[in-house]
């Protein structure tokens, strides 16, 4: 087991926006967060990565709980964030040291690494530039190096596709499929439904802060009363104009 959460309550007052959330990612795993604006999908990635505090339940990464072993459990996650957070004082290839010291990254894999994935997202030759230089695309794809350059357990992604050209998109889900095959499990909160469905395992629905449904999309159209033609964004349309979540 990667990530597992146990009867998540959580949200950023004494009012709950999650109501006993409970989910999985499994080794290996691409697993797709889906719901509506408003659903809980990024207060759930905050909890998860220890940003806010759940009032109670639990959240383990390969049994390790955040208030327990708190380094180890961050340095098993691999971020990227639906706003770039880069520093302004750093240049990216200061981001990119930062990122080998915080996690304490082989040096020679870093330095092999980087130039290959510098250049696969087309940000060779800029490695003096700082954020200010960049679009908001390029800084989403400075995130998107350093997140791979981690070989994390666990992929944290959100809205990763906003910002991204198509090359990008189809670059990042080819990484991120070598890093399932080593092992990586993800996790990506998008609203783009077509393209998860050709890249996740499974999927989990989020609706007013609770988890109305998670499965393959097969699983999905049987719990929903579907054909098995349906598209995950023709279920997800259908189910939510029906009132049904």
């Amino acid at each position: 087991m990667s990530l597992k959460i146990e009867h998540l309550v959580g949200g950023y007052t004494r009012y709950p926006i999650l109501h006993d959330i409970s989910m999985t990612v499994d080794h290996g795993e691409t697993v797709g967060l889906i719901g509506l604006n408003g659903a809980g999908k990024s207060t759930t990635i905050k909890h998860i990565m220890g940003l806010l505090k759940p009032f109670s339940g639990n959240i383990s990464l390969n049994g390790k709980k955040l208030e327990e072993e708190p380094n180890e459990y961050r340095r098993s996650i691999g971020y990227v964030p639906e706003t770039p957070a880069l520093y302004e004082e750093l240049t990216l290839q200061e981001h990119i040291n930062m990122i080998q010291m915080s996690y304490d990254l082989p040096v020679e894999r870093v330095e092999k690494e980087t130039p290959e994935l510098l250049k696969l997202f087309r940000l060779d030759g800029k490695e003096d530039w700082f954020p200010s230089n960049f679009s908001k695309g390029m800084q989403q794809k400075v995130m998107i190096v350093c997140a791979l350059l981690t070989r994390p357990a666990l992929f944290v992604i959100d809205e990763p596709f906003l910002g991204l050209d198509p090359i990008a998109i189809r670059d990042l889900i080819e990484q991120l499929d070598k890093q399932k095959a080593r092992g990586s499990s993800i996790l990506m909160s998008t609203h783009v439904l077509s393209t998860a469905e050709k890249i996740c395992d499974r999927f989990i629905i989020l609706h007013e802060g609770k988890v109305l449904g998670q499965g393959t999309l097969e699983e999905l159209q049987i719990q929903y009363r579907m054909p098995s033609h349906v598209s995950l964004d023709e279920l997800y349309i259908d189910v939510t104009g029906r009132g049904l979540l």
